[in-house]
């Protein structure tokens, strides 16, 4: 007898937009009616930005199975062109450079992954390397990019949307949440539609897929556009939201690695895993920062910091590939599974 799929369960589905709606409810009113600058400028934004930047590369690597250690050259791309859009670009709304910026990121993307047509695995990894590289090396090399600085910095223009103001903590905030929901709800959507199941059957069995008609060459280049497209998007709120003020350095191969640590810590092919896994990476080094100072005072210094955070940080990312593949993201459906056992069909 073949196997038949359990029915969708209404309550579960109900409670879930339920979630989603009280959560969305306390980010955009609650929040910024009891939030501190402090919280607004150091804690959440630079988690929606962070969290943009892994749902992208969760396109890509968790969804796609491509392999990619080049996410902050994109980012930094985002940035770059938003920059010079909104500069050369006479009457471009802040909006249209933002997207400007993510479709050039998008580009670029599709340039480099291009050796995925040919290359698996870490070869591929490898060659993923070469836009991280090249990518610094010419934003240092041509100050063109930078309005003529030398060193490479540039400055946010003005958050100014439709005549509002967003230039104040909780305005830079309530920007950055806009468009981390709304690229989000369309990154749900891509996964949820015929290509994102063409996603999942290349990362699963890339021969099989091309035998059951999936166009493969045009899906993984179609991945590392649209992961492309959101981390370059994440790359703008980083620099005009968040930073306010980046140099090409601000873009280096650690922030790669932070972008794919989260989405390893978080779970690979999932959605909400990046939000997990930012939200971690931003609030973790907050902690062990205060706690170590609570325990040590003095010699707890930021150069015991950082190599503590290293320690952590590389511990849990062994334990989750041997114990739980998936995250946390895994380990909270394990939660929801004994608070909220599934009714079983009579």
């Amino acid at each position: 007898m073949s196997a038949v799929a359990a029915p969708a369960n209404p309550s579960r589905n109900l409670l879930n937009l339920a979630g989603i709606a009280i959560l969305l409810l306390g980010a955009f009113v609650v929040l910024p009616l009891v939030g501190s600058g402090y919280l607004f400028d150091a804690i959440l934004t630079p988690f929606l930005a962070l969290s943009l930047a892994a749902l992208g590369l969760n396109l890509l690597t968790g969804y796609a199975g491509q392999v990619s250690l080049g996410s902050a050259a994109f980012l930094a791309v985002g940035a770059y062109a938003a920059y010079n859009f909104n500069l050369r670009v006479p009457g471009l709304p802040l909006l249209g450079s933002l997207v400007l910026g993510g479709l050039t990121s998008a580009a670029v993307g599709i340039l480099f992954g291009l050796p995925s047509l040919r290359l698996r695995g870490f070869y591929l990894a490898v060659s993923t390397l070469a836009a991280q590289f090249f990518v610094q090396w010419a934003l240092n090399k041509f100050g063109w990019f930078s309005n003529g600085n030398s060193s490479g910095v540039i400055g946010a223009p003005p958050l100014t949307v439709a005549g509002l103001s967003f230039d104040s903590p909780v305005g830079r905030y309530l920007f950055s949440l806009a468009i981390v929901t709304l690229t989000t709800f369309a990154a749900w959507r891509l996964v949820n539609s015929q290509t994102g199941r063409n996603f999942v059957a290349i990362r699963d069995q890339e021969t099989a897929a091309k035998v059951l008609g999936v166009p493969v060459l045009g899906t993984k280049l179609l991945a590392f556009a649209a992961s492309s497209f959101i981390i370059g998007v994440a790359g703008v709120l980083w620099a005009f939201a968040y930073v306010r003020t980046v140099e090409p350095d601000g873009f280096d191969l650690d922030r790669s690695f932070q972008i794919l640590f989260i989405i390893i810590i978080g779970g690979l092919g999932s959605i909400r895993g990046a939000f997990l896994g930012a939200a971690f990476m931003v609030v973790f080094p907050l902690l062990l920062s205060r706690v170590g100072q609570t325990l040590l005072g003095g010699l707890f210094d930021s150069g015991v910091l950082e190599n503590s955070q290293k320690i952590v940080i590389g511990s849990l990312i062994i334990l989750f590939l041997i114990a739980e593949p998936l995250g946390f993201s895994a380990l909270l459906d394990r939660l929801k599974s004994r608070v909220l056992p599934r009714t079983r069909p009579a």
